[in-house]
């Protein structure tokens, strides 16, 4: 059997809490089927946001929500230790219970920047890391006792008591990554795939055939596999008004490609037909006039290539049945501009309906 084919939110970790519950909810109302945080990093504080633990807040979004399920989309094991993790996915599994929590991991290359890459970061490659962390995630998890001794991390647990008062569900594990050796990682080491922002169903078809070679690897079947790309989008009965929500969240996006994590979009923005020559424009307006002057800066021909999910609610149904025929399997959008409460509300009424059997 299939995956079933989702669409969910997401939205960085660096807004006001009142703010991240408040859609959280409303995506719950909405109908969307997943809602996922993504964790904030210093550098938006340039731009007037403040970095937040995704960890501390998916806990209070799961209690303050009922249904829907909530994802760590991601967390890097570069600035916690694997014990660590999964002592805070416990609070999630509490707190969300049976169902409701995606443990979403990666590398983060803006953390390997920002932070530098530990102590091992230069022996042993953002693999390696990953592969331990979900090792030893997975053990500690399961309760069994560990003595763990790898490359990167140890870790040793005993036992946990069968009388313990603790979650037993499992938790699905999915690889943040972009690049070909993570993504086969994700198809024979995880439950799923998540790929980045200015993801085009180019990028997801490109994807989505080094994530089934890993699945092969190990005899697993690929179409078990969740392949989640984050897209940018915003929906309005107006068109242009529709269309300026992703132009401004597309500017940042972009920016943040030419000034943090230029060797990891290389092949993201290559399958969106972009050079680092067309996008520094929108990179230098952001850093001298913030996200509205690189929101300017972002051409109709740009935001085309970007591919959003954007525009009438008509043309947002268009892009995402596109992203489906490429292989996605689960929609993580990426809602900006005015008013996204009434935003997500439109997507419940006009939107998702469509998809729904």
């Amino acid at each position: 059997m299939s995956v079933p084919f989702r669409i969910g939110v997401l939205q960085l970790s660096m807004e006001p809490l009142h703010e991240t519950v408040a859609m959280a909810q409303a995506c719950e109302k909405a109908g969307f089927d997943t809602f996922w945080l993504a964790e904030a990093y210093p550098w938006w504080r340039k731009h007037s946001y403040e970095a937040r633990s995704s960890t501390a807040i998916t806990a209070i979004v799961a209690r303050e929500t009922k249904r829907i399920p909530v994802g760590w989309g991601i967390i890097s094991p570069y600035t916690r230790h694997p014990i660590q993790i999964a002592m805070e996915a416990r609070v999630m599994q509490e707190a969300a219970g049976p169902g409701r929590f995606l443990l979403g991991l990666g590398a983060s290359k803006i953390f390997m920047k920002e932070i530098g890459e530990g102590e091992k970061g230069k022996q042993v490659g953002p693999a390696g890391y990953m592969r331990e962390c979900i090792d030893i995630v997975r053990a500690a998890l399961s309760g069994i006792p560990l003595d763990y001794n790898g490359e990167v991390f140890s870790a040793q647990l005993p036992k946990l008591n069968d009388e313990a008062h603790v979650s037993r569900h499992e938790v699905p594990i999915y690889i943040g990554a972009t690049g070909p050796v993570l993504q086969r990682m994700a198809g024979w080491h995880a439950d799923g795939l998540l790929t980045a922002s200015i993801t085009t169903p180019a990028f997801i078809a490109y994807s989505r055939q080094f994530m089934e070679e890993g699945a092969r690897k190990a005899g697993k079947e690929p179409a078990k596999l969740d392949l989640g790309g984050v897209i940018v989008g915003s929906v309005n009965r107006d068109r242009a008004k529709g269309r300026e929500g992703a132009r401004e969240m597309a500017a940042m996006y972009l920016a943040n490609k030419v000034q943090n994590i230029k060797g990891s979009a290389d092949m993201l923005l290559q399958k969106a037909g972009l050079t680092f020559e067309e996008i520094s424009p929108i990179a230098d307006a952001m850093e001298s006039g913030g996200r509205k002057a690189a929101a300017r800066a972002v051409n109709d021909e740009i935001l085309e290539k970007v591919c959003p999910i954007a525009g009438t609610p008509d043309d947002c149904i268009a892009r995402i049945e596109q992203y489906k025929a490429a292989g996605c399997t689960h929609i993580l959008l990426e809602v900006w501009g005015d008013d996204r409460l009434e935003q997500a509300k439109l997507f419940g009424e006009a939107v998702l309906p469509h998809f729904r059997n």
